[in-house]
C-alpha cells in the first residue's frame, strides 16, 4: 500500500509537473477517491492513482522520494541547524536528523508539512507540543530544545534518541518478558508522574510514543495532544471529541468528556503494557469505531489468561489499570508505582488487592439478607403458636351452632 502520509496536494502537483499525469487524469483520480469517500472507504491520492492504473507502485516512490528531497532542502534552511538526514515519516510531520551547529551535538527536528502549516489547528497544536515538553524536565521524557519558523515551514527541535520504539519490537513480533516490560513501564509510569504534578496530562500513550535507547533507557516522547488539566477553555473546546489512539484510548476519551486527568493515561499505559506481554491488542475490531466500542463495553481478557506464565501481580495490576471507570483505577502514579515496583521485586501488589478486597467485602454486604435474631432460650422453651386458618374457625363454628339448635330440639321434643 502506498504511504498514506504523502501530501495529496503536492503529490498530484508533483505528478502533473513530472508529467506523469495529465491535467485530466489527475481530475480522475480525485473523483475515484471522492466517490470511494461517500462509501465510507478513505483512501489517499497515490492509492487513487494506483486503481485508476496511471501510476505504478516503482513511480510512486520516486515521487514519493522528491517530495522529502523537496522537504529536506526546506529544512536546510533552518537556522542553526544542519539537516544530516531523514529519520522517519508520519500522517503529522517528518523527523530529521540534524546537528545543531552552535552545541555541535546531534538532534531530532520535527518538520510539519507545508498542507498542514496551512491549517491554524494544526499548528497551533504542533506549538502547544513543543511548549508542553519545554515545561517538562525528566530523565524519562524526550528534551523539547527549541520550536519555530522558518521558510514557511514549522519545525520543533528536540533530543535526539539513538534507538527504537516499543512499536518496533511489537511489530517484528516480540512479545517482551515481565521483567523486561516491567522495567519500561515503571520508567514511564515515573515520566507520567513527572507530567501529572506539573498538571499535564499525555493522552497518547502508546507504544509508538516509547522510544527505547541502546542503553535500556525509555523514553516517552510526542506531547502533541498533551493538554493542561486546569485549561478548561482547551477542554471545552475539544469536548465530545475523541482525541487519542483507538487501540488504546481510555472510555472517558471516546466520549469526549472535560475532565480528562492522569487516570487516561493509567489506562493507556494499562493497554500498552497489555500488548507488551500478551503480544495482542486489548482490544481489535475491524474499524476504530468497533475497537472504541469495546473499550467502551467488553470486559478485558486478563492478560494471565493469554499468556499463563505472567504472574497473578501482573494481571492484577493490568486490569486495575485498564478498569472502565477512572475512579475504580489507581488513585494516584504514585500508587500506581508502588504496585509495579513491588511486582518487579517479587511482592505482591497491595494497592491493587486493597482495592480488590474492598469491592468483594462491599458485593458481600449487598448480597447478604438481614436475619432476625430471637433469644435462644425462648427458642428453646416456647412452643410455636398455632396457627388456625380463619375458614376453619367459620365451619367449627357452624357446626357448633348447627350441633346446638338440634339438641334444643330434641330437647323440647
Amino acid at each position: 500500500m502506498a504511504d498514506p502520509s504523502i501530501d495529496d496536494s503536492q503529490l498530484g502537483r508533483l505528478a502533473v509537473d513530472s508529467k506523469l499525469l495529465t491535467l485530466k487524469e489527475l481530475h480522475d483520480c480525485l473523483a475515484e477517491q471522492k466517490n470511494l469517500a461517500k462509501e465510507g472507504k478513505r483512501i489517499s491520492l497515490s492509492e487513487a492513482m494506483l486503481r485508476c492504473g496511471f501510476l505504478t507502485r516503482s513511480q510512486l516512490q520516486r515521487l514519493g522520494a522528491e517530495m522529502e528531497d523537496s522537504i529536506a532542502r526546506k529544512a536546510q534552511q533552518i537556522p542553526g541547524f544542519q539537516i544530516l538526514g531523514k529519520l522517519g515519516q508520519g500522517a503529522m510531520a517528518t523527523v530529521f536528523k540534524a546537528r545543531q551547529l552552535s552545541l555541535d551535538r546531534i538532534v531530532a527536528v520535527k518538520v510539519l508539512p507545508k498542507k498542514l502549516g496551512e491549517n491554524t489547528e494544526f499548528v497551533e497544536r504542533f506549538y502547544r507540543e513543543g511548549r508542553a515538553a519545554a515545561r517538562l524536565n525528566h530523565n524519562n521524557i524526550v528534551q523539547a530544545i527549541d520550536v519555530g519558523e522558518a521558510s514557511g515551514y514549522h519545525y520543533f527541535v528536540m533530543e535526539y534518541i539513538d534507538g527504537k520504539t516499543v512499536y518496533d519490537d511489537l511489530a517484528a513480533g516480540k512479545i517482551y518478558k515481565e521483567s523486561e516490560a516491567l522495567d519500561i513501564i515503571i520508567q514511564v509510569a515515573k515520566a507520567l508522574e513527572h507530567a501529572a504534578e506539573r498538571g499535564f496530562v499525555h493522552r497518547d500513550v502508546k507504544p509508538k510514543n516509547i522510544m527505547l535507547t541502546r542503553y535500556g533507557v525509555a523514553k516517552l516522547a510526542d506531547m502533541g495532544l498533551a493538554r493542561e488539566t486546569g485549561d478548561l477553555k482547551a477542554a471545552m473546546a475539544e469536548a465530545g471529541r475523541a482525541y487519542g489512539t483507538p487501540y488504546y484510548i481510555s472510555p472517558e476519551q471516546i466520549r469526549g468528556e472535560v475532565n480528562i486527568d492522569f487516570r487516561a493515561d493509567i489506562y493507556s499505559l494499562g493497554a500498552t503494557f497489555y500488548h507488551m506481554v500478551t503480544g495482542k491488542l486489548p482490544f481489535e475490531g475491524s474499524t476504530p469505531a468497533a475497537v472504541m466500542h469495546k473499550h467502551l463495553k467488553e470486559p478485558l481478557i486478563p492478560p494471565d489468561h493469554i499468556v499463563p506464565s505472567l504472574s497473578t501481580g501482573v494481571g492484577e495490576v493490568i486490569e486495575r489499570m485498564m478498569a472502565k471507570k477512572p475512579e475504580d483505577r489507581y488513585a494516584s502514579m504514585r500508587d500506581l508505582l508502588t504496585d509495579l515496583e513491588a511486582i518487579a521485586r517479587g511482592e505482591p501488589p497491595l494497592q491493587a488487592r486493597k482495592k480488590y478486597d474492598a469491592r468483594l467485602l462491599e458485593g458481600l454486604a449487598e448480597s447478604a439478607e438481614p436475619v432476625e435474631e430471637k433469644p435462644a432460650v425462648q427458642q428453646a422453651t416456647e412452643p410455636k403458636p398455632l396457627v388456625v386458618p380463619v375458614v376453619w374457625v367459620i365451619v367449627f363454628a357452624a357446626l357448633f351452632g348447627a350441633s346446638l339448635i338440634v339438641n334444643i330440639i330434641l330437647a323440647i321434643l
